[in-house]
């Protein structure tokens, strides 16, 4: 068990005015014990009481000052400033002034970050779009409740929720609100705790109230028929796919990806973007295309400005004559925020314990906490209603014999003693003699009596009704079912959020086109690559390269290829031809290493430009053996730069070499200084590239194989010679005449 390092001080300290004994003293302490003491309280405390939404939809710091803004009367026409606001939600919520603020900024209708906001505000809220748009302090705003805030404290005051003492016991707060539509799923709610996390986007209200409704009636619903998908209130679009929103809907956890919505106006050349992901900001948008324009990697924009307004969002960008705004715009969706992923994480506190639920099971969660709430708001009536029932039963009888009542009031001599009087003279009990006593004398006539003892009719239906609800559960699901429909009547709102469809825009995310053009590639020893047009190699002279650098690879290709270098690790890192700049013979060209990101000490050692990845590479070991890899197995689909095992890692590489098909001759030569001619189709091709091939050329204790090479026409003059009849073969020395043309380095 580990234990923090100790030192004890022994040295009697002398008892001087305010010495404190033990001051300065180093003790011994579990970590453990300070675990559980101090970080575990603290964790559970960033859990339950500030981080993580309950199945109302609220944190405590919202439900706080939505209760405050309540019992403040806020909830009809009038506001207040947002400073008496804060500083009355202080007397539930002990934390700073300007923690509450922002609290109540984020709520607002100004901020637009909720698809209906509880907070109807007044002056500069900022904007949840903007990261740099700051809100004004709270003592120039003000706000008031949303009326839609009455669908929340509905019944508040009946017993529908249970209340806690404040922190310092002064006053009672809801430890939920009860409200009557599924918040929770309305609006979207973010928040970090120890050790977990939640993240709930919004849907929209009427599907929500919808799929509730479906799910009360059936608990079988499908609620992929109502709850087509999240709704944003930046009104991105979101691309479906059946299959992620399925799974976010069963689990409570995927990622929903959006992207910005745009127009372009043909007139002015420009593109005015209009909505945005609601995971990031107009300013990072912005910044990012700048990146990119300057970086060369953006060419076709002239310029870019932020023009949002009283309108609302608006990022306007200037495009240069004969672009294509499509192809540009699936070139920014692709390298900036403007397509953006959500990651859904429905963590929710189920009393006190956070759970993860898919949709499904959060609404029958919340449709179990509003059956309560209304099973207690009608037991709250109910008895309300008996009570009431039970004075009037007192007061009727009182009807038989006023004058009776009158006289028995009259010659009582004392005041204590009218309850009991009225109490044996007519047979009620103290509730209701109190209640006949408490009477107006000008109330004590036949027409008053009459009218007040008509409504016990009445009560004894209304009692009956809400007997009967309490005793069934389909009666308060109707309820329930009501009053949802009733408030997606009155605040359902159209969907902000348009919904394409991700085999839809397959075509237009496609890579913008490439110019093609034949293009000559080098490559050197040292690991220098140029890319040269014929027309400029033509009119350019001797290449400049370091001193003691050759150039080893001459290739001519296009400029809409694929270059794939091999290095001395057993790596492959991956380029576009495109991606380097057209160069002359008279400058150094790009160095690879530096400009691919290789580890430190790693070299390339081959290069291979290809567009359709046919053709095989030939891995040439340093005993003999010799890989032969089908180029295919280096494509891959998302454009990866870095391939790890490129080939076997365990035997030395000699050399590589490409074969563009199985007709092709290679020779080896090795340091005993005989040389080997085999064919390429002598030898399997292998679909696993860290194979280690197979033995081609026998080597002699000592020896190794040095270099390898196409074997060109004439380059042999008797290439036959140097052919072995069968593999592995020790090959054959060369003649005096030919010992200049084996040497390959």
């Amino acid at each position: 068990m580990a234990r923090k390092k100790t030192t004890k001080k022994t040295s009697a300290a002398p008892k001087l005015q305010g010495y404190i004994a033990g001051a300065g003293e180093v003790v011994e302490e579990r970590i453990i014990s300070t675990l559980q003491e101090n970080f575990m309280p603290y964790a559970m405390s960033i859990i339950l009481s500030r981080a993580i939404p309950e199945i109302d939809g609220f944190k405590p710091s919202h439900r706080k000052l939505l209760y405050t803004m309540y019992k403040m009367g806020l909830l009809g026409s009038t506001r207040t400033k947002s400073a008496n606001i804060v500083g009355q939600t202080m007397r539930l919520n002990p934390h700073g002034d300007a923690a509450i603020y922002d609290t109540m900024v984020r709520l607002s209708r100004g901020y637009e970050a909720l698809l209906h906001p509880f907070v109807d505000s007044k002056g500069n809220f900022g904007k949840f779009y903007s990261r740099d748009m700051a809100w004004a302090a709270s003592r120039y705003t003000e706000a008031k409740l949303d009326p839609i805030c009455n669908e929340l404290f509905r019944d508040i005051d009946k017993d529908t929720v249970d209340f806690a003492d404040n922190y310092d016991n002064t006053m009672k707060e809801p430890t939920l609100l009860p409200a009557a539509f599924p918040s929770v799923l309305v609006n979207a709610n973010t928040g970090i705790a120890v050790g977990m996390a939640s993240s709930i986007c919004s849907f929209n209200l009427s599907e929500v109230c919808q799929t509730t409704i479906g799910l009360l009636r059936d608990p079988d619903f499908d609620i992929m028929s109502t709850l087509v998908a999240p709704d944003f209130t930046g009104g991105a679009q979101i691309i479906y796919d059946k299959n992620t929103i399925q799974s976010v809907y069963e689990t409570g956890r995927g990622s929903i990806r959006l992207r910005g919505r745009y127009t372009y106006d043909k007139y002015a050349n420009c593109i005015d973007i209009l909505s945005i992901p609601q995971t990031t900001t107009s300013e990072a948008i912005i910044e990012k295309v700048i990146d990119l324009v300057k970086a060369g990697k953006i060419k076709e924009i002239s310029d870019i400005r932020d023009e949002t307004g009283i309108d609302g969002l608006k990022i306007t960008i200037d495009l240069k004559r004969s672009t294509d705004p499509e192809k540009l715009m699936a070139k920014l969706y692709k390298m900036t925020p403007l397509e953006d992923s959500f990651s859904c994480n429905f963590n929710i506190l189920i009393a006190g314990t956070p759970k993860v639920m898919g949709v499904r099971e959060i609404l029958n969660e919340w449709s179990a906490f509003r059956i309560e709430c209304v099973r207690r708001r009608t037991y709250f009536d109910l008895h309300k209603k008996q009570d009431k029932l039970h004075l009037l039963r007192g007061l009727e009888k009182i009807l038989l014999d006023i004058d009776k009542a009158i006289k028995i009031i009259r010659h009582t001599e004392e005041e204590a003693m009218v309850v009991p009087n009225l109490m044996s003279g007519f047979g009620i009990d103290e509730v209701q003699a109190e209640y006949v006593a408490e009477i107006k004398l000008r109330h004590l006539n036949r027409e008053y009596i009459l009218k007040r003892t008509d409504d016990i009719s009445a009560l004894e239906k209304e009692i009956a009704e809400l007997e009967a609800i309490l005793a069934s559960k389909t009666k308060i699901k109707n309820i329930i079912i009501r009053e949802l429909s009733e408030i997606a009547e009155k605040y359902g709102q159209p969907r902000r959020s348009m919904i394409i469809y991700a085999e839809d825009i397959e075509d237009d995310t496609a890579i913008e086109e490439v110019p093609d053009y034949a293009v000559n590639l080098f490559f050197t020893k040292e690991g220098y690559f140029k890319k040269i047009t014929p027309l400029s190699l033509r009119m350019s002279g001797e290449h400049k390269l370091k001193e003691g650098d050759e150039i080893t690879e001459h290739f001519e290709s296009t400029n809409n290829s694929d270059l794939i270098f091999f290095t001395d690790k057993a790596m492959a890192y991956k380029a576009k031809t495109a991606d380097f700049s057209d160069t002359k013979t008279s400058v150094l060209g790009e160095f690879i290493p530096s400009r691919l990101g290789f580890d430190e000490g790693e070299n390339a050692v081959y290069m291979i430009p290809t567009k359709d990845y046919s053709g095989y590479v030939i891995f040439v070991f340093e005993s003999g053996k010799v890989a032969k890899i089908p180029l295919e197995a280096y494509a891959t689909k998302n454009n990866r730069k870095k391939l790890t095992g490129a080939y076997c890692d365990k035997e030395r590489l000699a050399a590589v070499c490409f074969v563009p098909d199985d007709e092709s001759d290679i020779v080896l030569l090795s340091t005993s200084g005989r040389a080997l001619v085999f064919r390429a189709s002598d030898i399997l091709p292998k679909t696993t590239r860290t194979t280690q091939g197979v033995n081609v050329m026998k080597q002699k204790k000592g020896h190794r194989v040095i270099s390898a090479r196409l074997l060109s026409d004439g380059v042999l003059s008797d290439s036959e010679r140097y052919r072995a009849k069968s593999l592995p073969s020790m090959g054959q020395l060369p003649r005096s005449s030919e010992a200049e043309q084996m040497k390959i380095e």
